[in-house]
């Protein structure tokens, strides 16, 4: 027989059965529909924590760049990370990324001179961090080191 929309069945209990399709009679159990939802949601929760886990537990050091490695428990780690993915322990590892390469800096002063005329001079440096010295310079000066030593150079 065909069912019409909103048309009730008196001889099925209304707990066995969820919904009704128009002309197809009794779609799926509330059981059924229930563990399949279940089961959906866990695998969805499932892949969703793993699509998470890469971003988390890895960090990419693109050309020009190397990171120096801050461990929480132990402090800066002497090794310089290069070029490429590397692995880190979350909550525990925070990379610190450096550019390696030539940086140019703007440094420009105003002076006097003996006829009393002000003249600005621009001095213009080119600067980049020894490799094997990141360590060390991120202990001591800082991420920002450029803007802490140049000035005093010029």
């Amino acid at each position: 027989k065909n069912f019409e929309p909103g048309c009730q069945l008196s001889f099925l209990q209304p707990q066995l059965f969820t919904s009704f399709s128009p002309g197809f009679g009794v779609v799926m159990a509330a059981p059924a529909v229930d563990t399949l939802l279940t089961q959906v949601s866990r695998v969805g929760l499932g892949l969703g924590g793993l699509a998470l886990l890469p971003s988390v537990c890895m960090f990419d050091v693109d050309g020009g760049e190397r990171a120096v490695v801050l461990n929480m428990l132990t402090g800066i780690d002497e090794k310089v990370r290069g070029e490429g993915t590397h692995l880190k322990v979350p909550w525990l590892m925070q990379p610190k990324i450096y550019n390696i390469r030539l940086s140019p800096k703007l440094i420009q002063t105003t002076t006097g001179t003996k006829d009393l005329q002000t003249v600005t001079i621009h001095c213009r440096m080119l600067y980049k961090p020894e490799v094997s010295g990141l360590p060390t310079i991120h202990k001591t000066l800082g991420e920002d080191y450029g803007e802490r030593v140049l000035p005093s150079i010029a």
